[in-house]
């Protein structure tokens, strides 16, 4: 018994003798790259869906009727003003100019033999007035060559009437004639033809169209508030925002996502707002000339509408989304991270426009975001210029 009383004494001395653990410490703090939140004046944008068209779109249509002989032209190549696209049939408008020619030669020849009546009229008139005025002959005779004067005098003014009709005659037959050449009225892109060599066609018959597209004007619609804005922007709250449109460029960026390297200005502006969907349609004009652009490409269409003074900007790879609301880490005083919903505005680059929710001197953490929580300790220092980079995103539109 002494032996076990002895073998329990010293197992209680060797536990009572075993170290015990050390209290935790507290956490480390977390390295973290902060932006300070300071008000800025920042420019801005909107975008609408703007559609591709022709500054001048033309339809080519013949004046003369007939079947079409000849294409003149290589399609979708570019054309001049006046050039010939299509030839009709002249033969039936070459004779009706023959046919004109000569009937001008006939009452020019009917001219000549009533100016020749009324020569020997003249003549006849002269010799007998001082025969009358003798009483050589008698006074009915000289009436009577008066008489005949007169009535030639006015044949002479009737064929010479039919010479001027005659003559409108062949020069609208030349007319009709130069119809059988269908040329462009205007410089730009022909486009396929619509009628093929050997149809019949007359005035109502479309051959073709050509565009003007250097410039290419682009159409797109605004709301109400943004023509406002955007009026207000280039005429300073006064004028006509056709009359400033210099003062708004625009910039169209492609289906592929690349940005047209030539700016655009306002060319039109509809007269009223459209008032089933509350927007009004404007045109831009955009400079091309290589002919890259054509009617009926689709693009975006971008412009500076107002400059928001005092604005507060957060980095885009700052912002989480949390049940559909936005959040950001904000380093705080205290040495710790404190989450943050904020309401977001408009997109300018890789920043957010802060409504409301930040306030201007905050530090807002950019990295390290998926490691933090509420109140988690944190060494806050500058981040690089590189550490909030992000791909840029098209700003809001329409």
């Amino acid at each position: 018994m002494p032996a076990a009383g002895a073998l329990v004494l010293g197992t209680t001395f060797f536990i009572g003798c075993e170290k015990k653990p050390a209290p935790a410490g507290p956490p480390q703090a977390m390295p973290v790259s902060v932006v300070d939140i300071e008000p800025q004046d920042v420019a801005i944008a909107n975008e609408w869906v703007g559609t591709l068209d022709g500054f001048v779109n033309a339809q080519i249509q013949p004046q003369a009727s007939g079947y079409l002989i000849k294409q003149d032209y290589k399609e979708g190549t570019q054309v001049t003003k006046g050039q010939v696209l299509f030839e009709i049939d002249p033969r039936p408008f070459q004779a009706a100019l023959d046919q004109a020619n000569g009937q001008l030669e006939q009452a020019k020849g009917q001219v000549l033999q009533a100016q020749a009546q009324l020569g020997l009229a003249e003549i006849n008139v002269k010799r007998d007035t001082p025969l009358a005025e003798a009483r050589a002959i008698a006074q009915s005779t000289l009436d009577n060559d008066t008489q005949q004067k007169a009535q030639v005098e006015a044949t002479v003014k009737s064929a010479q009437a039919s010479v001027s009709a005659a003559q409108a005659a062949v020069n609208n037959a030349k007319l009709n004639l130069g119809f059988t050449y269908v040329r462009s009225l205007i410089t730009g892109i022909a486009g396929q033809a619509t009628t093929q060599v050997g149809n019949l066609v007359n005035q109502q018959s479309v051959l073709t169209s050509v565009s003007q597209v250097n410039p290419i004007k682009a159409y797109f619609s605004i709301s109400d508030s943004e023509y406002m804005a955007l009026t207000a922007r280039a005429t300073h709250g006064s004028g006509d925002l056709l009359k400033n449109a210099a003062a708004v460029p625009l910039t169209l960026t492609l289906a592929n996502g690349q940005e047209y390297p030539e700016k655009g200005k306002i060319a039109f502006v509809d007269r009223q707002m459209n008032a089933q969907t509350g927007a009004i349609r404007i045109a831009a004009s955009f400079p091309n000339p290589g002919n890259v652009l054509r009617p009926g490409q689709f693009g975006r269409v971008k412009a500076d509408t107002e400059v928001k003074h005092g604005a507060l900007l957060v980095p885009a790879v700052a912002v989480s989304e949390l049940q559909g609301m936005q959040q950001v880490f904000v380093a705080g005083p205290d040495g710790k991270a404190h989450s943050t919903t904020v309401v977001l505005g408009q997109q300018i680059g890789t920043n957010w426009v802060v409504e409301s929710g930040l306030s201007a001197g905050q530090q807002v953490i950019v990295d390290n975001l998926l490691k933090l929580r509420e109140g988690a300790p944190v060494a806050p220092h500058a981040a690089a210029p590189t550490a909030t980079a992000a791909p840029a995103s098209p700003s809001a539109g329409r």
